[in-house]
């Protein structure tokens, strides 16, 4: 074989090796993704309770440390103020269980009686998802719903 052909061989490997380690790099440097997130909320009917359930799928290529979740009504305070992680960090979590490659499924689940004062009208659902790895996503309005 001519050297001409050795040096193209090896440099046509060093450009795929290099496209796929900076491939490899980026895709775990992302920062967790939410998808298909929906609400779904249940009003309370005399003695019968009512419901909220959240769901959303999350991918984090580091893995999931936490999902925390946070309904609330859309003429609040954080509406003016604007909603952060650190008001995130006491609120509960969701339950997740793996969906598949670096994705999870995320349900929370909350019973909602006649004596909960929740103000009428559109409500978001926050979420702050925080990986393995100390990457965090936080979007305050992942969804939404209407208490009537």
């Amino acid at each position: 074989m001519s050297r001409r052909v050795v040096l193209s061989v090896i440099a046509g490997g060093l450009v795929l090796g290099g496209a796929g380690a900076f491939t490899l790099v980026h895709a775990q440097n992302q920062p967790p993704a939410l998808t298909h997130s929906t609400a779904h909320y249940i009003a309370p009917e005399g003695a019968r309770s009512g419901s909220l359930t959240f769901t959303t799928d999350v991918t984090a290529s580091s893995g999931l440390k936490s999902v925390k979740v946070l309904a609330w009504p859309a003429n609040s305070a954080f509406a003016k103020k604007g909603l952060t992680a650190k008001d995130m960090a006491a609120v509960e979590s969701a339950v997740c269980k793996p969906a598949g490659g670096d994705s999870e499924q995320c349900t929370y689940e909350v019973a909602v009686t006649g004596a909960d004062d929740s103000s009428r009208g559109r409500w978001h659902v926050a979420v702050l998802v925080t990986a393995k790895n100390g990457d965090t996503t936080l979007n305050t309005k992942a969804a939404d719903f209407t208490v009537a």
